[in-house]
């Protein structure tokens, strides 16, 4: 999925953090969870008592933006439901998503978690545990209308210039492929790469196209080339060893599934509910691609 970030002016709590902004996302409890301790339900230990602190990056819709001036998604809103089954809030804190990769802000104490629409490797494996998958993600190549650009190959061919968000799996595997891609910073600076005419063909996240392709300016504009299947899976991180808020994790990501929860977060925010999109069938990503 995504990249690294770091832009934000404003503050939806009027809160500034050192590590990045923070933004209050759903809530689910009092601000001292009922307890004013640091433990929340289940014995996690929390950084910050009475909230599950989350850091993500934004905008990487449609896991995570700023809508009507509050942080919503579909990691968002899997997010609240760990944080409803631990009697607390989710309060979010956007970072740099390099940091994500090096669990950096969760060694720290910044965060007690990561929700970043962030693809399952074995490389990342070594610095974080990562939940069951939550989603099963592709890459897209998009492209100006009318350009004549089918695939990834034929663009390769044309020598075309290619963009991906920098730090990503997309932008791996774009130079697995041969490229070298210009690398933008956020999901918002690739499609403004496109628009501007800084490359004329970009790989991404498939969700955040089907995103991007929902407004009309945009489905005018630009058309999909091609959805790439690398085998990526998205899980949530923590902080290697914490058992407990991994445990707290899985068990909303299960019961979500079997409820119908995860069925109807998915239709509101990805789009068409594919069952086999959700099965999880195993946490390892063979391709070095995605988030």
């Amino acid at each position: 999925m995504k990249t690294t970030l770091g832009r934000r002016t404003r503050i939806l709590t009027a809160t500034t953090a050192t590590a990045g902004l923070l933004l209050v996302a759903g809530c689910s409890s009092d601000d001292d969870g009922g307890s004013g301790t640091k433990t929340a339900a289940g014995g996690v230990e929390l950084v910050k008592a009475g909230q599950l602190t989350t850091c993500t990056h934004l905008p990487y819709p449609p896991f995570q933006s700023e809508i009507d001036g509050k942080v919503q998604g579909f990691d968002v809103s899997l997010i609240d439901l760990v944080a409803e089954g631990l009697g607390v809030k989710q309060v979010i804190l956007d970072t740099p998503f390099e940091n994500f990769k090096t669990g950096a802000f969760l060694n720290s104490g910044a965060c007690d978690l990561a929700a970043a629409g962030m693809t399952i490797t074995e490389e990342r494996k070594k610095n974080v545990d990562f939940s069951d998958p939550y989603f099963d993600a592709t890459q897209a190549l998009l492209v100006d209308k009318g350009s004549g650009i089918t695939s990834l190959a034929d663009a390769k061919s044309k020598k075309v210039k290619l963009g991906a968000q920098a730090q990503t799996t997309g932008e791996d595997y774009a130079k697995s492929q041969g490229f070298d891609p210009v690398s933008f910073e956020s999901s918002d600076a690739v499609l403004n790469g496109l628009r501007s005419g800084q490359v004329k063909a970009v790989v991404i996240d498939y969700p955040v196209v089907q995103g991007w392709l929902k407004t009309k300016a945009n489905a005018d504009a630009f058309e999909l080339a091609e959805q790439i299947n690398t085998g990526e899976q998205y899980g949530f991180t923590v902080k290697k060893g914490n058992t407990k808020l991994l445990a707290a994790i899985n068990k909303a990501l299960a019961d979500a599934k079997s409820d119908g929860t995860y069925k109807k977060l998915y239709e509101k925010w990805i789009g068409p509910y594919v069952a086999s999109a959700t099965e999880g069938a195993s946490a390892t990503s063979a391709s070095p691609s995605a988030s």
